[in-house]
């Protein structure tokens, strides 16, 4: 019998290990030639002659745990002498989506920012390359994690920006040399997060919002809000109350300021913002503001236009920005409220631009009173909300800006256009446009939950109305009605007095029991996410099926046939048509979605409507 050791298969093996070896040798050399060895512990101590954009190793990729806001992921890298753990921004977010960014990759840092916090020193990343021909290795090198020097309690943050960051044209930028001692410390606006605690930002107010008070059941307030810009990008400052009192006057549209912590910094809402920015900023107390003496080294607002042409393809509520010549300017008329009966001012202007179109815009409050751009000027506007009313028009929100005669390369061209020879053209409309959604109840746009969100329906001063096909997931139990009053015509709430004894404050009378109506708190989803809804007495009743009265028998009985009955409404899909209107609680703005009625899915006409969309597919 041959020896085992001579056997083919056997040599076959011991070669093939071997070879192996030796590829995976060669490989780690390149690997540990290219890595850059202490460049973690450098970046902290801002040692000069660094280097600026080094190659580490992923080392742990995990999710931060949130119930709302966008996905965020902590990453630890090493460079085999340390380890430092990392918050990700969600700009890089689609390295991780994408399976790039995993557990043993090679990875080069491209922009980030060094901060100490809570005596631990954490890397914020925002933008990065992935060494895919290197493929996942085991841990290299034996790395320790960086120690906080205690000596040293000051922020020494360091700041190295990509050519992907906006506004951004040098990707071996150094950090800005500060103006004094005082302000040396700059943060990039796109470096702030709720784990950055002392920093100073030097930004432009771009837009500054006028005063809107609110008041409701749990009392009143007012606020403002700014737009900051820099070079890295933008972000949304709110102040409230007193901060409103404090710093209103101080800004202005166009000039520059320091704003430093404390200041939270907390996940936008995008419902009121067009902002591209996971997060946003309400003033303090203790915050500082002041106006920067230097103006001139930080951008102006930064547009990226859609041309009049192109609206037709838009989708209705969609937020933009556009420039045109202005062709004609309509009167100040005024119109009322019908949800919060104030009169607000408007004026619609017509633009135009070089292809052949024009489109009808609308301007509100302060600025349509006291607009005076003269007719031929070239008109930049950011934040623009598109409305299929009379084909396309749009609509200049509140959070938006305009700049008249901008010194920018479209404004040159639109003014060489018009002035030789496109004033005397004639000027298409979308007045045959009709919105691309499918028709939902009443009329109302039909919307995915996604789309709600992304359209910042309810951002506005009026309500926005929209139908959304989607399936209960869960009601809670806690608060699903309230005790009204017996009188006709009155649903307001009583309040027991005694036993037996239910007082109506209204209606000023005394009844022996309550009428429980219901106002359910629900949550919805479709394929594209879920969202909560509020539902009142009758939407409730077709929802559950029974009276909110035969609902709180049922809770007096037993909490667990409560539990039953509320789920057995579960995964049941409905067209709901809803109301979304922005609202003010505990100095936070947010949208409530009531749901205004609510009906079963007609599978016929929910049929039509497929087949409908698949022919536009045109499959042969």
């Amino acid at each position: 019998m041959q020896a085992i050791g001579q056997h083919p298969n056997v040599r076959l093996k011991t070669f093939q290990l071997r070879l192996i070896a030796i590829v995976m040798a060669t490989i780690f050399a390149k690997v540990m030639e290219r890595i850059d060895a202490g460049a973690l512990n450098d970046i902290f101590d801002n040692t000069p002659g660094r280097v600026e954009q080094p190659v580490v190793q992923c080392l742990q990729v995990k999710p931060i745990p949130s119930q709302d806001g966008p996905e965020r992921f902590r990453v630890v890298f090493s460079d085999t002498k340390n380890y430092v753990l990392t918050m990700l921004a969600t700009a890089a977010n689609h390295h991780i989506q994408s399976g790039a960014l995993r557990r043993g990759v090679i990875v080069q840092l491209l922009g980030y920012q060094a901060n100490n916090i809570k005596q631990k020193k954490v890397l914020i990343v925002t933008d990065l390359k992935c060494l895919e021909e290197y493929g996942e290795l085991d841990r290299l090198g034996d790395p320790k994690t960086l120690e906080v020097k205690t000596e040293d309690d000051k922020s020494h943050p360091t700041t190295i920006t990509s050519n992907t960051f906006y506004g951004t044209t040098n990707s071996n930028q150094h950090p800005k040399s500060p103006s004094s001692s005082e302000h040396a410390n700059i943060y990039p606006i796109e470096g702030l997060s709720p784990y950055s605690h002392k920093w100073t930002i030097k930004a432009r107010c771009t837009n500054k919002s006028d005063i809107r008070t609110w008041h409701n059941r749990n009392g009143e307030g007012k606020l403002f809000n700014v737009t900051l810009l820099d070079e890295s990008g933008e972000i949304r400052a709110t102040g409230f109350n007193d901060q409103c009192d404090q710093w209103y006057d101080l800004f202005q549209e166009g000039s520059v300021y320091y704003i430093t912590s404390p200041c939270k910094v907390q996940i936008a809402k995008k419902q009121f913002s067009s902002i591209n920015n996971d997060y946003e900023l309400t003033f303090e107390q203790n915050t500082r503001i002041e106006k920067a003496e230097d103006q001139q080294d930080v951008p102006q607002v930064k547009f990226h236009f859609v041309r009049i042409s192109e609206l037709a393809s838009l989708d209705k509520d969609t937020t933009i920005d556009i420039i045109g010549v202005l062709h004609n300017v309509g009167e100040t008329s005024q119109i009322t409220s019908k949800t919060t009966s104030k009169p607000y001012d408007k004026r619609e202007l017509t633009l135009v631009d070089q292809t052949g179109f024009s489109v009808r815009l609308t301007v509100w409050g302060k600025t349509a009173s006291s607009f005076d751009a003269p007719p031929e000027s070239v008109i930049a506007f950011k934040g623009v909300k598109v409305s299929d009313f009379g084909g396309r028009s749009l609509s200049l929100l509140s959070s938006g800006s305009m700049v008249v005669n901008p010194d920018i390369q479209e404004a040159y061209k639109l003014k060489g256009w018009y002035s030789n020879g496109g004033q005397t053209e004639s000027f298409s409309t979308h007045a045959n446009v009709t919105s691309t959604a499918a028709g939902g109840m009443r009329g109302d746009p039909f919307k995915t939950i996604i789309q709600v969100k992304d359209e910042q329906l309810g951002m506005s001063e009026n309500a926005d109305w929209f139908s959304v096909k989607a399936s209960v997931q869960f009601i809670r139990p806690n608060t699903f009605c309230y005790p009204s009053c017996l009188s006709e015509d009155c649903n307001k709430k009583v309040t027991e007095i005694n036993p037996g004894q239910w007082r109506c404050e209204k209606c000023d009378k005394t009844h022996p029991k309550p009428q429980y109506r219901y106002i359910m708190t629900v949550n919805v989803s479709d394929h594209t996410g879920q969202i909560w809804l509020t539902c009142f007495d009758d939407t409730g009743r077709q929802l559950l099926g029974m009276t909110a009265d035969e609902l709180m028998e049922i809770k007096e009985t037993s909490e667990k046939k409560l539990t039953d009955t509320l789920s057995d409404a579960n995964c049941r899909t409905w067209n709901f048509k809803c109301k979304a209107k922005m609202d003010v609680f505990q100095e936070e703005q947010r949208v409530r979605y009531q749901v205004q009625s609510v009906s079963p899915l007609n599978f016929v006409a929910e049929s039509e409507k497929l087949i409908a969309l698949i022919k536009q597919y045109n499959i042969d």
